[in-house]
């Protein structure tokens, strides 16, 4: 969208000038009034439409700019492959497995591509091959050795303006969710947030080809030879899932939480092409000036990373039943989980919160005990490998997505289990020996 003046309404008062933050207006000549001025929007403009209510005179107005937008000249699926201090994020992994996926659906010279910025990171790009990527772009700079938002939009729109993916993916991390909005805006193109699901729109033309179908095609036009991503995500809190598609310009955008998709198997001692991209930034071009990095003091837990999670939830009655929970967790080598009930109760940190609106989880094992099942909890971690339920009440959700179900007093329930996880663990030791 842009703004734009009526020349034959504008009195030259100047009032506008005041709601502009970017000092976008200024005068120009006309002797269509009595001041002999009307007001003029310059280059500094950034399109936010404050203005539009500041004329009492109707002289500002909206354009609705539609600007057509090659897709031809677009190719090929980008990862950002998030690093922090030189440690690839697993969701970037995961990703690269997804995209691998969607480039073969569409078609055969599409490419996987990661994108690595930072400084001295040129060891990742060994890991981004082995997990699939066939190209590895490298942005490195010392302006780029920690996170900020400036910088990496700055050299992330440098990029793809030198070489038009057709679609990008990231993490929807706290990074993720930063940087990717600033892209898509940059960009003027869309963005779907918290995708669940990623699959490859094909134009119905195309399939008629290569099925060679005998079918009518005289209705279908042959110049619709663009494909797409179907993007779906949670909507309306979890009560339905959306699916939504770009169709009209580029990259195709979408953030993805960690612990959605499947990291293909390792391929150890893959190769691929490394190009490496001399960022055009200074340090003029960071508002923001990072003095120190400090590293909470307490525990943090890793929820994407865990192969068995134990989670209470509102049935603990309080917060001394997380001390069960993790006494569990530690018997069983996992970590703690929560529900969004218990976290706004204050019973736990929001770190632990499983679900649509905390870490979407996919471990080996997960022990939902005292959890009702609401659909934003489901909507985190239904994908588990095995899902185990403790709860009083037998009509309660989560059994309908549990593999094993346990309908009795968690406070009950959970010390047996440890008793018999102890058994077991003496009879294997006695055993052994």
């Amino acid at each position: 969208m842009a703004v734009e003046i009526l020349k034959d309404k504008c009195i030259g008062c100047g009032q506008c000038f005041k709601s502009c933050p970017y000092d976008a207006f200024e005068f120009e000549p006309y002797d269509g009034n009595k001041l002999g001025k009307v007001a003029k929007i310059n280059a500094k403009c950034s399109s936010c439409n404050q203005c539009l209510t500041a004329c009492k005179f109707g002289a500002i107005q909206e354009v609705k700019q539609e600007a057509k937008v090659d897709l031809s000249a677009y190719k090929h699926i980008w990862v950002f492959a998030e690093q922090r201090q030189g440690k690839i994020q697993n969701v970037a992994l995961e990703l690269l497995g997804e995209g691998k996926k969607l480039a073969k659906d569409i078609s055969d010279d599409t490419q996987i591509c990661a994108v690595l910025i930072g400084n001295n990171i040129d060891h990742l790009a060994q890991e981004c091959f082995e997990y699939g990527a066939e190209k590895v772009y490298m942005v490195q700079d010392p302006l780029l050795e920690n996170f900020t938002t400036d910088g990496y939009t700055k050299v992330m729109k440098q990029l793809i303006d030198e070489s038009k993916p057709e679609i990008g993916l990231y993490g929807a991390t706290h990074i993720g969710r930063d940087f990717a909005p600033r892209i898509a805006a940059r960009c003027n193109t869309g963005l779907t947030a918290d995708c669940t699901h990623l699959d490859v729109k094909v134009s119905k033309y195309i399939e008629f080809a290569k099925a060679n179908t005998t079918l009518d095609t005289s209705t279908l036009d042959p110049n619709d030879t663009d494909t797409g991503i179907k993007q779906t995500r949670p909507a309306f809190g979890g009560n339905l899932m959306a699916t939504i598609i770009c169709p009209k310009t580029r990259p195709q955008m979408s953030t993805v939480r960690p612990g959605v998709m499947q990291k293909q198997e390792r391929q150890v001692g893959a190769t691929g092409e490394i190009v490496n991209v001399k960022p055009e930034i200074s340090k003029e071009d960071i508002r923001i000036e990072i003095k120190d990095i400090v590293k909470s003091m307490k525990e943090m837990v890793s929820l994407t990373d865990a192969k068995i999670i134990c989670s209470g939830g509102r049935g603990l009655g309080d917060a001394s039943g997380f001390e069960l929970i993790k006494q569990f967790a530690d018997k069983v080598g996992g970590v703690v989980g929560s529900s969004r009930a218990a976290v706004d109760a204050g019973w736990i940190d929001h770190s632990h919160q499983v679900g649509q609106t905390g870490t979407t989880v996919k471990p080996e094992i997960y022990f939902a005990c005292g959890i009702s099942g609401a659909i934003q909890h489901l909507a985190g971690m239904q994908t588990s490998n095995c899902i185990v339920a403790i709860n009083k009440d037998p009509d309660a959700p989560i059994f309908e997505v549990a593999d094993y179900g346990i309908v009795g007093d968690l406070y009950k329930v959970i010390p047996e289990i440890i008793a018999e996880w102890d058994n077991a663990e003496a009879l294997y030791d006695a055993t052994t020996k």
